[in-house]
């Protein structure tokens, strides 16, 4: 006689396959994980910070950019350096700075044709422009030349490298911290959170696991395909892809852990736990991710390429968030099971959750449920009419775009350059605007550019000329060396030469801008194009702006048409849509009167509303899918009004824990000191919150509890309900 079998305890091959589907699953991770690991730290190698990388390709900036190196032959990048005395520099201080400078091409990755070093007309500074050769590391080299320079410099004399070497490198310097500190920040801040939520030591460990894993993943495949020249990488990009992944992977964890926890309470056996908390979060994470894969990918009808390129390397991370919250976190469950809730195990007791209505009876979330199915209508108005007074902030928001000097934040030595060269030569040294006209146009475009006050002289490139360049005055190409000497030829490319006009303010400034502006304006009939560090700056804002214009409205009809197939109904998305623009608004009129009163900002990218836009309402709208697809849920068995106040007090906890999860992941790129970053940063944290303390939980479930049924319009459940 045979014993009897144990139902609960699966034999044979079942239980094989229990234990080997997620052994293989974690090892999976595990392996791509490690090759994804050690890329931390050389994303470097494969990224570009070189803002005319990231033009539109038809742009006049990048056109003239392209033509550049065809007329210097070669594409280096200028360093100004400068010299600066409160004195009149003496003979043999010149002399000193002179051989510094001379000296300089002995360094690795400094080209040969260093200018020699000119005096102001002051007498107390010296300018002087020395070549990087492309390929090299521009932080190293700069922070080289700089420490050669200072070595060198007489008592007395401050040296400084600036222009677009120097301002590269400082950019360079801002973005070192993102492997570090800002992945350790992000990753201990998280951990704090996941601890105070689980009361628990291992739980944390696991999500957080989970989190960190997809973003290595994710890392080895974003390299590779821009080691490939598939993708364009940048430090910008590089810092949200970190960010955007561990916030959604947690999410997605948080989410998936609430419903296996609830499960474990009605399920004795562990796989059958995760199978049903498997069932519960899948569409909720599917729908949540495809929605913020789906706006990340609008942005590849972005002229710029820094924003065409962030859409599909965030949505990778997106992916691969998503994919470690559904198949590595059930494997880890289903290895720890109860042990991984230690020393807060939740118990099994089918009873208790069968009295209790499958929903909390008390508690914060259970007593908020219950005043809003009193008081709905007072909450929804009130709510709207207090967000609506905030989107008014929005009229002191500035994104016309900032000055390079103002993108690093703190400490720069190549914005303190630009200042003391402003006040000893030609704002624009170093950077001029530069032209590219046809050859029987040049005198032409050489008058337009000596009549117009934003520019100090004018020259031509000429590689028969000592300097490179020739002076052109109204006479035309003036000669260079000793009087009576014969003019240069200019340089000719495909029937084209290069005009430099230098611009008396600094490149970076408004007032260049204009003076820009009104040459592309008078020069546009002859053929020519008008490109240089300032006219990119131009071709990038208006480009930003385009984006801004077109993208936005794109973004909030895909996610109306992803809300309405998930939700199967009309109304109910327009809700959520009209809530999150509000909410949005909202986040960015607080956002416009913080940056201008409390912490002075000069302004702001054009960018910044756009990727506030994309991150909060696409994450934003995360949070009314995880309520309401439990709300719709709930409101199949027990009506609409009533699926409300259980939906709101089930999924409160969670989504409130998931909201300060992604607020805090978000904050933490306010460690890297760009200006960008910092704005970012507490736009999207501050909505976030907003979102999660007020929309989600008060404005939503109030105005669907005041709406009742018809809210599901056109579906069935809009027409009768159980």
């Amino acid at each position: 006689m045979t014993a009897p079998q144990n139902p609960a305890r699966p034999r044979g091959p079942r239980r094989a396959l229990r234990i080997l589907l997620p052994a293989l699953i974690i090892l999976g991770w595990l392996a791509a994980a490690s090759f994804g690991g050690p890329l931390f730290g050389k994303v470097d190698e494969v990224s570009s910070n070189d803002r005319t990388a990231y033009l539109p390709s038809s742009s006049d900036s990048a056109r003239v950019q392209e033509l550049q190196t065809r007329f210097a032959g070669s594409d280096e990048i200028p360093a100004i350096v400068v010299a600066v005395s409160d004195e009149k520099l003496t003979d043999s201080q010149r002399s000193t700075l002179s051989d510094a400078v001379a000296a300089t091409p002995d360094l690795a990755g400094v080209g040969d044709d260093v200018s020699p070093a000119l005096a102001s007309e002051d007498g107390k500074a010296l300018q002087a422009f020395i070549p990087i050769r492309s390929g090299a590391d521009l932080g190293d080299v700069v922070t080289e030349i700089r420490a050669h320079l200072e070595d060198a410099a007489p008592a007395g004399v401050r040296v400084y490298v600036t222009g677009p070497a120097g301002f590269s490198a400082d950019l360079v310097a801002g973005f070192a911290g993102i492997d570090g500190i800002l992945l350790g920040v992000a990753l201990a801040a998280v951990l704090v959170i996941l601890v105070l939520v689980y009361r628990s030591l291992l739980l944390p460990v696991v999500v957080l696991a989970t989190s960190l894993f997809a973003l290595c993943t994710a890392l080895l495949l974003v390299w590779w395909l821009a080691k490939w020249g598939v993708l364009l990488l940048s430090g910008q990009t590089q810092g949200i892809l970190f960010i955007l992944v561990i916030g959604a992977a947690t999410d997605y964890a948080l989410l998936f852990v609430s419903r296996f926890r609830e499960s474990l309470r009605v399920e004795q056996d562990r796989a059958k736990a995760v199978l049903s908390a498997w069932k519960g979060s899948f569409e909720p994470i599917v729908a949540s991710g495809g929605t913020v894969i789906a706006g990340l990918l609008c942005l590849l009808l972005s002229d710029l390429k820094s924003n065409s390129a962030l859409g599909p390397v965030a949505a990778i991370g997106i992916v691969f968030a998503m994919l470690s919250a559904l198949t590595l976190l059930p494997a880890l469950l289903m290895a720890f099971g109860r042990a991984a809730f230690w020393p807060r195990r939740p118990r099994f007791d089918p009873e208790a959750v069968a009295a209790e209505g499958g929903m909390p009876t008390a508690g914060v979330w259970a007593r908020l449920a219950d005043l809003i199915r009193r008081r709905s209508r007072v909450i929804w108005i009130a709510t709207t009419l207090v967000l609506a007074v905030g989107t008014l902030g929005v009229l002191q928001l500035d994104a016309s775009g900032v000055p390079q000097s103002d993108l690093v934040l703190g400490s720069s030595q190549a914005r303190d350059g630009q200042k003391v060269l402003g006040e000893h030569f030609p704002g624009g040294s170093g950077s001029p605007a530069q032209v590219v006209a046809p050859k029987a146009a040049l005198q032409d475009v050489a008058d337009v550019l000596l009549a117009d006050s934003g520019i100090d002289g004018v020259s031509v490139t000429a590689k028969d000329s000592p300097s490179g360049t020739a002076p052109v005055t109204a006479e035309g190409v003036q000669p260079v060396g000793r009087p009576g000497s014969p003019a240069p030829e200019p340089t000719v490319v495909d029937g084209d030469v290069m005009l430099q006009g230098t611009l008396t303010a600094a490149a970076d400034s408004a007032a260049a801008e204009d003076t820009v502006r009104r040459i592309r304006s008078a020069v546009h009939g002859s053929g020519a194009v008008v490109g240089g560090v300032t006219a990119t700056a131009v071709d990038t804002d208006d480009a930003s702006v385009h984006d801004r214009a077109l993208i936005i409205p794109v973004i909030l009809l895909v996610i109306l048409l992803i809300l309405m197939m998930l939700l199967r109904a009309i109304v109910a998305p327009l809700l959520l849509i009209a809530t999150t623009v509000l909410s949005f608004g909202t986040a960015m009129g607080v956002s416009a009167l913080v940056f201008h009163g409390v912490f002075r900002f000069p302004g702001a990218d054009p960018a910044v509303p756009l990727y506030g836009f994309v991150f909060l309402v696409a994450l934003g709208i995360d949070y009314n899918i995880f309520l309401m697809t439990r709300v719709r849920e709930e409101s199949r068995r027990h009506g609409t009004r009533e699926g409300v106040r259980r939906g709101l007090a089930i999924t409160g906890g969670v989504i409130t824990s998931a909201g300060l999860v992604l607020a805090t992941t978000f904050a933490a790129l306010a460690v890297i000191p760009i200006l960008f970053l910092a704005q970012l940063a507490f736009i999207v944290a501050f909505g976030v919150l907003l979102d999660t303390f007020v929309v989600r939980s008060l404005l939503v479930p109030a105005l669907v509890h005041d709406v009742g049924r018809t809210v599901w319009w056109p579906s069935k459940l809009s027409r009768g309900e159980r």
